[in-house]
């Protein structure tokens, strides 16, 4: 673990009669004895429900290491490797890939919300060419529920950039985000690709631009 980048906190919640929450446990407790989390609380929800309402959580084992949430039966390792990347670019965007291809959009979405680096690590899955349909469904989904917010408008120029990226997909893409945004500033970076080399992105581009001219 990185000097500058301390250990993580680390929260189970757990049943009585979960069979899987113990192994859970033991392996936290390794984590906690070598230092790769600084602390560990756990909690039964059987004794205190309003623990699991305030988090929304249903079912255990349910584990929060410091902002990634895990659920269902994790080995040693897969805690040991979310605990190291906590805090971390890399890790949040892992965690926004694994949120965002099994469905957990809100989720995705209150990180997103909530912190700039969210918004950087979205962006790191959309500009990365093998990130997986799944996860791209995701933040097109992210990337609408944002349409004309301050948030959005804060990556036309990140956006702006992609629109030359060499994968059409990606430059397509962009272009509907950035129209997403309602700002006029977005016109400057979606007006090029009206002679872009792809078809598609060609149509992209005059359907942004047609949008923009409506806001």
């Amino acid at each position: 673990m990185p000097a500058s980048r301390p250990a993580p906190d680390a929260l189970l919640l757990m049943g009585t009669h979960c069979p899987w929450c113990p192994g859970v446990l033991a392996s936290l407790k390794k984590l906690l004895a070598d230092g790769a989390i600084a602390s560990l609380e756990t909690v039964n929800i059987e004794e205190r429900p309003d623990v699991a309402a305030e988090l929304h959580v249903r079912t255990v084992p349910w584990v929060r290491i410091g902002s990634f949430e895990l659920e269902g039966l994790r080995s040693e390792q897969e805690l040991r490797e979310w605990a190291g990347k906590a805090g971390s670019a890399e890790g949040l965007s892992r965690y926004l890939d694994e949120l965002l291809s099994s469905g957990g959009i809100a989720r995705a979405l209150d990180l997103v919300r909530g912190d700039r680096a969210g918004l950087d690590a979205l962006l790191s899955l959309f500009a990365d060419p093998d990130t997986q349909l799944n996860t791209r469904i995701g933040i097109s989904a992210i990337m609408e529920d944002l349409a004309g917010s301050e948030l959005l408008q804060g990556l036309i120029e990140p956006l702006g950039e992609l629109t030359r990226h060499a994968e059409a997909r990606i430059r397509g893409d962009a272009c509907h985000y950035l129209a997403l945004s309602g700002s006029p500033e977005a016109s400057t970076h979606i007006r090029p690709l009206l002679g872009d080399s792809d078809a598609d992105v060609r149509e992209v581009a005059a359907e942004s631009l047609a949008a923009l001219a409506k806001d």
